[in-house]
């Protein structure tokens, strides 16, 4: 198994492509499996189309589902809190994507995402991890 870890910084932003990343990632590696996962209890990953205002209408949605108030227990950091916590109920933390000849296989509008509504901690990791296929 290949494996490497990605640091982020998602200060200020909600929504942070890791498709690039991941491809340069797997370029080398032939068939197999990628495993994307955020160690995180407040973030997760997603394959959504970007750039045609899918991300505003995300952090819309996710505002209607998960208001930032005072109504969950877990009421530590900033106003809202609990929701970040809840995100990943909602959002998974870890995709599995096919890899063919080193090419991270994605429908054509797709990209791999990192989602998260936490203010109060914009230090994220995720780790890629590759498992290759068995020759037959």
């Amino acid at each position: 198994m290949e494996s490497t870890e990605l640091m982020l910084d998602t200060d200020g932003r909600q929504v942070v492509d890791l498709t690039d990343r991941a491809a340069e990632f797997c370029r080398s590696l032939g068939d197999g499996l990628l495993h994307v996962f955020a160690p995180h209890a407040t973030a997760g990953l997603a394959l959504m189309e970007l750039g045609s205002g899918s991300e505003a209408d995300l952090g819309e949605l996710l505002d209607r589902l998960l208001p930032r108030d005072d109504r969950y227990r877990h009421q530590h950091g900033s106003p809202g809190h609990g929701a970040d916590h809840l995100l990943p109920v909602l959002v998974s933390p870890s995709l599995v994507l096919p890899v063919v000849d080193g090419r991270v296989e994605l429908g054509t509008w797709q990209s791999i995402v990192l989602v998260d509504l936490n203010r109060d901690n914009p230090r994220r990791r995720v780790r890629l991890s590759f498992l290759g296929s068995v020759p037959r």
